[in-house]
């Protein structure tokens, strides 16, 4: 299976992956823990049915140390006792904000209320822009078809 298109391959595509990936920079480097942002991650792909990504971000969390059981019940996190309340604050938010279009009000001012108990406004701002970049890039892989398997953790760091 090949993609659709290369994002190498065009100028434009490059350009703006290249831009993204610095915006994405902002949110690494931030004091939102890093377990988080691959939860988040690995969250918001399943959703967006993104192979690719949740191939990477699985890999990348496990590489840096994710447990194989916490991985495995990223999907059902609500029923998993091993998430904390923080982390499960982020996958609600997450959840919300990756599936605005089903609610009519968007985001719950609940799901917002519980994410500021745990996380302060750098935090927040974290999350808000570690949510929207990476259904950004989900939807960027499926509409091309990326296919998902052949990712090395760190490939492009």
């Amino acid at each position: 299976m090949e993609a659709r298109l290369n994002y190498f391959g065009s100028t434009v595509a490059a350009n703006f992956v290249k831009y993204i990936n610095s915006a994405g920079k902002v949110v690494t480097d931030s004091t939102l823990p890093a377990a988080t942002q691959e939860l988040v991650k690995i969250r918001a792909s399943q959703i967006n049915g993104c192979a690719y990504c949740t191939d990477m971000h699985t890999k990348d969390a496990a590489h840096a140390g994710e447990t194989s059981l916490r991985l495995n019940l990223v999907a059902v996190w609500r029923e998993a006792k091993v998430f904390t309340e923080a982390e499960r604050a982020a996958l609600e938010l997450a959840e919300q904000g990756t599936r605005i279009a089903d609610a009519s009000t968007g985001v719950s001012d609940d799901a917002w209320a519980n994410a500021a108990k745990h996380y302060d406004d750098d935090q927040l701002a974290a999350l808000v822009s570690l949510i929207a970049l990476i259904n950004a890039y989900n939807r960027m892989n499926v509409i091309v078809q990326q296919p998902a398997g052949d990712y090395e953790p760190g490939q492009w760091s």
